[in-house]
């Protein structure tokens, strides 16, 4: 398992946060060409918004499973703190809630994309286009549910590790992205 999460997080770092990393540079050139083009020439392109808007999300989705790889989305552990201060009972307890509520996430994400799915093929079926009906929109859709069900396989290896770690089996550390940067 150690063997495919490494493989697993080096997909992340090398295709998924380069390919995000691309849609966000990309997009923010695009924003400031727009607003060079609208305020110095007096026109815009009325596509340009829905693809910045859309393209940035993108970008953003993609990166959704490497965050929670690092632990950098929104958590509300205020419990678990005060858990993790105790002994060690509360410890194992904070842990036990920390697993539970990632298993009711995964659960949650694996719902999303299965129901999501005709979401995307309605979407190619009726040609639905965003608001200057220049993008079809499934295509942005598809990277939503894509985003998720990567986030979904993190998650998965979150919860395995989580278990052996419980059981007092060896786990690896993730190395975070502070421990990586030079002095």
């Amino acid at each position: 398992m150690e063997r495919a999460y490494a493989v697993w997080r080096a997909f992340q770092d090398r295709v998924l946060a380069p390919a995000a990393a691309f849609l966000l540079i990309g997009c923010t050139l695009l924003a400031l060409v727009e607003v060079v083009r609208r305020y110095l020439f007096g026109f815009s392109f009325e596509w340009q918004q829905d693809a910045v808007t859309f393209f940035i999300l993108s970008g953003v989705f993609l990166y959704f499973s490497i965050s929670q790889r690092h632990n950098e989305h929104l958590n509300v552990i205020v419990l678990l703190e005060v858990l993790q201060a105790g002994g060690p009972a509360a410890k194992k307890v904070a842990e036990i809630i920390k697993l539970v509520a990632l298993v009711f996430s995964f659960l949650f994400l694996l719902a999303v994309v299965w129901w999501g799915i005709p979401e995307v093929r309605e979407g190619i079926h009726y040609g639905t286009t965003t608001e200057s009906l220049q993008f079809v929109l499934w295509p942005f859709l598809a990277t939503l549910l894509v985003s998720f069900a990567l986030m979904a396989v993190t998650m998965a290896f979150q919860i395995w590790f989580m278990v052996r770690k419980l059981r007092g089996l060896p786990v690896p550390e993730e190395e975070h992205l502070l421990d990586r940067m030079p002095d």
